[in-house]
């Protein structure tokens, strides 16, 4: 039987140096009916990711006293804040500063100026990341796309396929979490495990072989961290 207790509104923390933008975000997203605690620097979002406890940081890069990266990487590295989303909001759009967004433990990249719609619809796709579900067990639907774990078949636009077990538990993987970029390190330990050597070059022909039988649009490369399935 399911529970008639009201779903309580999920926490954010907004980090800007800019007021402008936390004001900003701040009204947009408590119209949202999220409850918002805001930050204005790295040191302040570690202290405040703790007494918070949101479940999804929206932390800008470039600040004073610590960056975002920094805050970032501190914040994935302690054991009760290790588990908060953290999406990036940036006016930077460098390459090398998403890889360090991502190697830093960043679960998602926005950039500035900031669109509402899209803003809100990210928020959305990733918080619906830590709901519950019994995932090892679900049939997963992305558009045309349909996964059953359980008899190992793929549906795409109705036509019924199979796959070899690590094209299956990779796709399986990517799928399990749309929109969330795996990096190889973690693709590598969870499709071939730590104990068997495997080249970056084996997941690239795994991607190339999963794309030839789905469509090429499904799977985005992020350069130099890893794959992601697109939402």
């Amino acid at each position: 039987m399911k529970s008639n207790t009201p779903k309580m509104p999920s926490k954010i923390l907004i980090v800007d140096d800019e007021p402008d933008i936390l004001e900003f975000v701040k009204y947009l997203l408590e119209r949202e009916s999220y409850k918002i605690e805001t930050a204005e620097n790295g040191v302040e979002a570690i202290r405040k990711a703790k007494s918070f406890e949101p479940e999804l940081i929206l932390m800008d890069v470039m600040m004073p006293v610590m960056d975002g990266i920094e805050a970032c990487r501190q914040i994935k590295s302690q054991h009760d804040t290790k588990n908060v989303f953290i999406m990036f909001l940036t006016a930077r759009a460098e390459e090398y500063s998403e890889i360090a967004g991502f190697e830093a433990g960043a679960d998602d990249y926005i950039n500035k100026p900031i669109k509402p719609r899209v803003l809100v619809s990210r928020i959305q796709a990733i918080l619906k990341r830590g709901e519950p579900s019994d995932i090892e067990h679900a049939v997963i639907t992305i558009g045309d796309l349909a996964i059953d774990k359980s008899s190992f078949s793929i549906m795409v636009s109705d036509k019924k396929m199979t796959m070899p077990k690590k094209e299956f538990d990779l796709l399986f993987l990517l799928a399990s979490k749309p929109g969330k970029v795996f990096t190889r390190e973690k693709i590598l330990s969870e499709v071939w495990g730590n104990d068997v050597f495997v080249v970056d070059r084996t997941i690239d022909v795994h991607i190339r072989k999963i794309r030839e039988k789905i469509g090429e649009k499904l799977i985005s490369t992020i350069k130099g961290v890893g794959y992601k399935l697109e939402a």
